[in-house]
């Protein structure tokens, strides 16, 4: 099957991928559309996971403040400064700024947590099931403290602009989509009024 120039260009629009790589998409997909960006998404995956690994020092911190009420700071980090001053890298921090204020995450990631919470919280959880095998008392307490990191974690909380991907998921397409590791490294959130 012959892909067209303008199908190229379509989905590099869509997807911000690099021409060859939305060419052999296409191919891979006998020119669907919609498996062509499924194609480019598992791709990003395995690259995202390659790239983890590679130091990132460059970025950016970004401010947000909502009302007058509400202010975030954020720092997030790429490879190069070049990825830091693209407009993507910056709207991706300001979506993260964004999300910390709406979301009022307590901890980035689950690894955060001090142990004696999530000792707690896992005891709360045993008691509540009570009698059961204990197997299944387990995989149980497991899945009610995924819950509980997604209400609490950074990265595990679903995206406020788009409740279908995770803000770790949403991170993995940004390094996709720009090539370099990203990692946010922390942030402060401040409420009129609270401590």
């Amino acid at each position: 099957m012959a892909i067209s120039v303008e199908d190229v260009k379509k989905l590099r629009d869509q997807t911000g991928a690099g021409m060859m790589k939305a060419k052999e998409a296409l191919e891979a997909s006998g020119g669907d559309f919609d498996k062509a960006v499924l194609y480019l998404r598992e791709k990003g995956e395995a690259t995202a996971a390659k790239k983890a690994d590679r130091e990132a020092r460059a970025g950016l911190i970004e401010a947000y403040v909502h009302s007058g009420r509400i202010g975030v700071l954020v720092e997030v980090n790429c490879e190069t400064d070049f990825v830091a001053r693209t407009e993507d890298f910056k709207g991706f921090a300001r979506d993260i700024a964004m999300h910390v204020a709406a979301a009022n995450p307590e901890y980035l990631n689950a690894e955060m947590v001090p142990e004696e919470i999530v000792e707690r919280e896992k005891a709360v959880y045993r008691k509540e099931v009570e009698g059961k095998p204990a197997e299944i008392i387990e995989k149980i307490v497991d899945g009610k403290l995924a819950k509980f990191y997604e209400q609490i974690c950074l990265v595990n909380q679903p995206f406020v602009k788009d409740p279908d991907v995770t803000v770790s998921k949403l991170t993995s397409n940004m390094v996709a989509k720009l090539g370099e590791n990203i990692i946010i490294r922390r942030f402060e959130r401040m409420e009129l009024g609270t401590n």
